[in-house]
């Protein structure tokens, strides 16, 4: 599983810069405009070091935000599923948040938190958790009929085994939209860092990009594609062992 995932961003990275290249000899170009192997591998050799911190600390912000906007999508998913009053607006609320694009509550955060860590985090959360939450009200406002209504008809139904059912019956779907949402856990953090922050891979492409330097932006590109492949596999890997550790203790 994980293999394949570096193998296939491998060759859609490769795929992408053969198009560069084939733009760059056949309008010939440059290096300034793109740049040429040979350009591109002196430009790794020089950054990668510096790259790889980079990306790393990028990857812990949005680690930790993932982990937040899945328990927030918990939450309220859970205290959404009913449609009662307090439901209803529990998934107003969270539906009128996502309504505003990131570039604009983007400075009020800075404003408030500075350029650190904290911003960054939380616009890595607000950007990744509303795919996860959409998924939990969906499972959750679902009914296992046959499986709830015999804990019903016994008296032995609570809150806890509700959600507890519903989320075994759409395990898959749970698992796999976590993975999913790592990919928006990294684009809001390397957002934020492009915007406003002062550390982190976005941070190091914004300053490449002021300088027109599209090697390292390149570089970068690899390095974030192949740091996200190695860690949607893990969450993938990791999902498929609490499917069977929960079906085997089902």
């Amino acid at each position: 599983m994980l293999p394949r995932r570096i193998y296939q961003f491998f060759l859609i990275y490769l795929l992408g810069l053969l198009v560069l290249l084939a733009l760059k000899y056949g309008l010939r170009l440059s290096d300034y405009v793109i740049p040429g192997l040979e350009s591109l591998w002196q430009t790794l050799c020089e950054v990668l070091p510096r790259y790889a911190a980079d990306v790393w600390d990028t990857l812990q912000v949005a680690v930790i935000g993932q982990v937040l906007s899945i328990i927030l999508a918990l939450v309220i998913g859970i205290l959404g599923r009913k449609t009662t009053w307090f439901g209803n607006f529990i998934k107003a609320a969270a539906y009128n948040v996502q309504a505003y694009p990131i570039v604009a509550l983007a400075p009020i955060i800075f404003i408030l938190l500075g350029d650190g860590f904290l911003s960054r985090l939380l616009i890595a959360a607000m950007i990744c958790y509303f795919p996860i939450l959409l998924t939990v009200l969906g499972v959750m406002s679902e009914p296992v009929a046959d499986v709830e209504h015999f804990y019903r008809s016994t008296g032995r139904m609570r809150w806890q085994l509700e959600v507890k059912i519903r989320a075994f019956e759409n395990l898959h779907k749970l698992t796999t939209v976590i993975a999913g949402s790592a990919t928006l856990a990294m684009a809001g953090t390397i957002v934020a860092e492009f915007i406003a922050a002062n550390a982190g891979i976005g941070y190091s492409i914004r300053i490449a990009l002021y300088q027109s330097d599209l090697a390292r932006i390149l570089v970068a590109l690899l390095l974030i594609g192949i740091c996200l492949s190695v860690y949607q596999g893990l969450l993938e890997y990791s999902g498929s062992l609490v499917k069977k550790a929960w079906t085997g203790s089902a």
